[in-house]
């Protein structure tokens, strides 16, 4: 039996998860969409169901009304409001883009729901499902790769956004927007941090009415081993141009990521093993949303469960308190 799924936020993002669970007709039957704008809500349902699927402005309606058994959340940052505590209450397994709330009370509330009703979560963090990433994990995980020291990451882009993201008191700034596939990714192949220290600033949009996000930033991550791990975030470098690369030196291993798919990975200690390049087509979105439906039927965990998004999240609002206060800020 198909399991019945509703969009709640029907923004321009939604339209790539829509089109994912399409890709899953099998197993996934999209029943209905909410977004506080009904013509968007409607104009979702005619285009990706004929119409069929039910229309709503609000998740408490939608959350009463229907027998759901999966609630894909795409709001932004600052929509977020009770959603999952509502989906928990009544056994609805949830997707959450990221970040999943802008402060901790808030994502904590979410985490604490969730695990209480023991529904199946997963968090947009899309680069973990990267075919590059998952190799070079394992080979983590094996030993092979011996010890990571070193991750060290760009995210460049140049674009003025959505009001609402210039807006830090809505988005949570570049860190918390989007420059977190980054720390996520960070805390997927080397663990948590102990501390984090980091500059940041409004430089190049400063003259900018609304402009209130930082768009420079450089993040310092220290590990209880000795490990490093360095973020830098622009949204002042060239334009139309989106750069989301980094890169991983371990004891036998230095991998070079141009993407989460994307890398080629160097044997540092076998000089004379051949280079190895993974360039994958494989599409990360319907990876994350697969590992999720299986979880759903096996009862199992998925690969970013909303504790993974919290403590994610946890280490972007350390960074920015960091640059708030001008010190370096310890992590439990």
């Amino acid at each position: 039996m198909r399991l019945k799924a509703a969009l709640l936020g029907c923004g321009s993002f939604a339209r790539r998860h829509t089109q994912v669970l399409g890709t899953l007709g099998d197993e996934v039957q999209l029943v209905a969409f909410s977004d506080r704008n009904e013509w968007k809500a409607r104009a979702f349902s005619d285009e990706f169901s004929g119409g069929q699927a039910r229309v709503f402005t609000h998740h408490h309606a939608l959350l009463e009304e229907m027998s759901l058994d999966l609630l894909v959340v795409c709001l932004p940052p600052f929509g977020h409001s009770d959603e999952v505590e509502r989906a928990a209450e009544r056994g609805v397994h949830v997707f959450i883009e990221k970040p999943i709330a802008l402060d901790m009370p808030h994502a904590s509330r979410m985490v604490r729901a969730a695990e209480q009703a023991g529904i199946r979560t997963q968090v947009g963090f899309m680069s973990r499902f990267g075919e590059a990433v998952e190799q070079f994990k394992q080979r983590v995980d094996s030993g092979e790769a011996g010890a990571v020291g070193l991750f060290s990451a760009r995210y460049f882009c140049n674009a003025l956004h959505a009001p609402w993201w210039r807006d830090r008191e809505k988005s949570g700034g570049q860190l918390v927007e989007q420059a977190i596939h980054l720390f996520d990714v960070l805390r997927f192949l080397m663990g948590d941090p102990v501390s984090v220290y980091s500059r940041q600033a409004n430089f190049f949009h400063r003259d900018v009415p609304g402009y209130t996000a930082e768009d420079t930033s450089a993040t310092l991550l220290n590990f209880a081993s000795g490990a490093i791990g360095v973020v830098q975030a622009t949204n002042g470098a060239v334009p139309q141009r989106w750069l989301s690369e980094f890169q991983v030196v371990a004891q036998h291993l230095t991998a070079e990521f141009a993407s989460h798919s994307h890398a080629t990975f160097h044997f540092t200690s076998q000089p004379n093993t051949p280079v190895h390049t993974i360039d994958s087509g494989d599409d990360v979105f319907v990876r994350q949303m697969s590992d999720l439906v299986r979880a759903i039927r096996t009862g199992s965990e998925t690969r970013t469960p909303l504790r993974e998004g919290a403590r994610t999240l946890e280490l972007v609002l350390a960074a920015r308190r960091s640059a708030e206060e001008a010190r370096e800020v310890r992590l439990d």
